[in-house]
């Protein structure tokens, strides 16, 4: 087989690249799902993490559960005293939403994984905290 130049940009030549092996049999476990699934063997956020154990399983559901719940709380603090600096209280403000964004993305992440227990973990977490912080049941609180 006779290899042919290839032209590149400004009249100069190149060979072809060397032909690639034969493909080996190599199987690979890919963790990634593109529809629901349930199972314990999930992977999200970090790399091999929550690893293959159900006890890491559970710990990792009650992270993400967590996360929700600490994304609402987020949502729904007011840390700006009226009266404050009107530039200084929108830094303020934009730094903190960020934050609280950050974490948000965490648990989307989460759900990302396609897991059926992280979705149920992440939306029981946010529908909790809400009742807890952004509905107004609390004592002296309104909703927003």
């Amino acid at each position: 087989m006779e290899l042919k130049p290839l032209p590149l940009h400004h009249n100069i030549m190149q060979s072809a690249p060397p032909p690639l092996p034969p493909a080996a049999h190599i199987h690979r476990y890919h963790p990634f799902h593109m529809a629901f699934y349930w199972g314990k063997e999930a992977q999200f956020l970090f790399p091999g993490w929550p690893d293959k154990k159900p006890g890491m399983y559970a710990v990792s559901l009650v992270l993400v559960f967590a996360l929700a719940i600490f994304a609402e709380f987020l949502s729904n603090l007011n840390l700006v005293k009226p009266g404050s600096n009107r530039a200084a209280a929108v830094f303020f403000q934009a730094g903190f939403h960020a934050i609280r964004a950050g974490f948000s993305y965490l648990v989307m992440l989460a759900v990302m994984s396609y897991n059926g227990g992280v979705f149920i973990a992440a939306v029981l977490g946010h529908a909790i905290g809400y009742v807890m912080f952004g509905s107004g049941l609390r004592k002296g609180s309104q909703p927003n």
